[in-house]
């Protein structure tokens, strides 16, 4: 969706970029790494839809960038969280400069048998 100039012009690139629902909740977990939230809880703080909060945590879990205990959620392993932001950023990048991979396009020149 097209943004007039003048929003262009005026606001900072953070302003501008695209959020997924996991970069705001591991950004408030971040921001808030001394403290645990429930999913209600970080859904109020994030803006983040309650119906997708369970659903994000979860995969966010399975990536080892956050905790769980209980009812609560906090911040996983800081190391890991600033390794994944930086991998993103740097996909991100790569994606802007050589264009977005096409997976159908990869598996048509994949191979597919393995050597015996």
């Amino acid at each position: 969706m097209p943004i007039d100039i003048e929003t262009f012009t005026e606001s900072a690139d953070e302003e501008l970029t695209a959020v997924t629902n996991a970069e705001r909740v591991v950004r408030f977990l971040y921001r808030n790494d001394d403290k645990a939230f429930t999913p209600s809880e970080i859904a109020e703080g994030t803006g983040v839809k309650r119906a997708s909060i369970g659903t994000v945590l979860r995969r966010l879990r399975e990536r080892d960038l956050v905790e769980h205990k209980g009812d609560y959620w906090a911040i996983g392993d800081e190391q890991a969280v600033r390794d994944a932001f930086r991998f993103h950023r740097n996909m991100d990048a790569l994606d802007d400069r050589f264009g977005a991979e096409d997976l159908e396009e990869w598996r048509d020149h994949a191979v597919t048998d393995r050597p015996e």
